[in-house]
């Protein structure tokens, strides 16, 4: 799959995407419509890969038919990177993807240089069914029809591969019941984010109360990995045989060394706990030696937690993104800081500011007191970033935000 959450996060993330292979250029008036009997049409199932945008894997369609000399990859998580407005509409959420058609050894070829395993599996489709496919991907790959907006967990590579085989077969195809997945959206996307942790942290600053729901069954096929086994435990009926919907499964291409998702350092976890212990000795020295709270220290802080607000904001109110909506980190991360930092640097004194800075370090401490309780995931690294704003304001507060604020020590 591709990328990205159309989770816009992140989110700088954000989210992933697919590489983008190049379509074949046969016109497709020159085309078979119908398919020899000695064709396969197969899903083909892309691990991760260490780029962002392929650390979900990727899911597409193989229609092999050796007769006809067609071996071709229907890729539904390509997009144009050349767009000059590509990263406003990421930003805004109008993400288009569209459905390319390639060569299947130029696209294996493609996964090897990403150092990609790649596994296929045989569907047991009568040659009706097949053709049937064959003929809705070929509608599906018409210029007036490839584009389509991409929308992360409902809308992507992955579930479209169910979706067009569905359309062409109906009801003959069912996925039958499988296990809900005891995980969130949000919790599904942590285990390929283990090699990544700033993309994990983008993934829970940007994502709302909408990926903290239990996905279905169904939902789950956003991620590969789970419309791969959805598809081995489905069926597929012709007249009054119902069969298994996977013939085979073999492993087309493997890597050896590969592993999909090495655990790596926590460093933002790391580096939130390291700014709390400093800013706990940094606070204690100011107190035991009697000098005020200085402004650049803190205005840096309470501007950074300003833009990640900021950048919720946006998330929440402007773009077209669904679940970055209801965002509890705007409890902790308040856009007006941004307002604060510029005072606390140019107008210390300023009618207010103790009140503002006494309202935020009250805020820091119900978030941190109920961290457990919010319906929403706050990600481990924001706990001890909460605790520093929460020092900070609330020194200042009582310390004074007087003019000698630029570290004058009291006589």
């Amino acid at each position: 799959m591709a990328s990205s959450f159309s989770t816009r996060p992140l989110l700088l993330c954000v989210i992933g995407i697919t590489l983008l292979l190049g379509s074949e250029a046969t016109p497709l008036s020159a085309q078979p419509t119908r398919l020899s009997a000695e064709s396969e049409v197969s899903m083909v199932t892309i691990l991760p890969g260490d780029p962002v945008y392929s650390m979900f894997g990727h899911s597409a369609l193989r229609v092999h038919d050796p007769v006809q000399n067609i071996d071709r990859l229907y890729n539904y998580g390509t997009f144009d990177f050349s767009d000059p407005l590509f990263i406003p509409k990421f930003a805004y959420g109008h993400l288009r993807y569209f459905l390319s058609v390639v060569p299947y050894q130029r696209a294996l070829r493609a996964y090897e240089q990403q150092r990609r395993p790649v596994l296929e599996q045989t569907l047991n489709l009568t040659r009706a069914q097949r053709t049937a496919l064959f003929r809705g991907l070929q509608v599906n790959a018409r210029p007036e029809n490839r584009y389509y907006q991409y929308v992360f967990f409902f809308d992507n590579c992955s579930t479209r591969v169910r979706d067009v085989l569905e359309q062409a077969l109906g009801d003959a195809v069912q996925f039958g019941e499988q296990p809900r997945p005891d995980a969130t959206f949000r919790h599904m996307l942590d285990p390929y984010a283990a090699n990544l942790p700033l993309v994990d942290l983008s993934f829970d600053l940007a994502l709302g109360t909408p990926a903290d729901r239990r996905a279905t069954p169904r939902e789950a096929h956003f991620l590969p990995d789970y419309l791969f086994e959805a598809f081995a435990h489905a069926t597929v009926q012709s007249g009054d045989t119902t069969r298994a919907l996977v013939a085979q499964t073999d492993t087309t291409q493997w890597i050896d060394g590969y592993e999909a998702t090495p655990a790596a350092f926590p460093w933002p976890l790391a580096a939130g706990w390291t700014i709390l212990f400093l800013t706990l000795g940094w606070t204690g020295w100011q107190a035991t030696t009697g000098r005020r709270p200085d402004g650049y220290g803190d205005a840096l802080l309470l501007a950074a937690v300003g833009v990640t607000g900021l950048l919720a904001c946006f998330l929440w109110f402007v773009s077209t993104y669904a679940v970055t909506e209801h965002n509890w980190n705007l409890l902790w991360a308040w856009p007006t800081h941004l307002i604060a930092a510029t005072v606390l640097l140019w107008r210390p004194s300023a009618t207010g500011l103790r009140m503002y800075l006494a309202a935020t370090a009250v805020s820091a401490t119900v978030v941190t007191l109920g961290w457990t309780w919010w319906p929403q995931d706050l990600h481990a690294a924001v706990f001890p970033v909460v605790l520093t704003v929460g020092i900070r304001t609330g020194w200042r507060a009582i310390g004074g935000a007087g003019p000698r604020d630029a570290g004058v020590r009291e006589r």
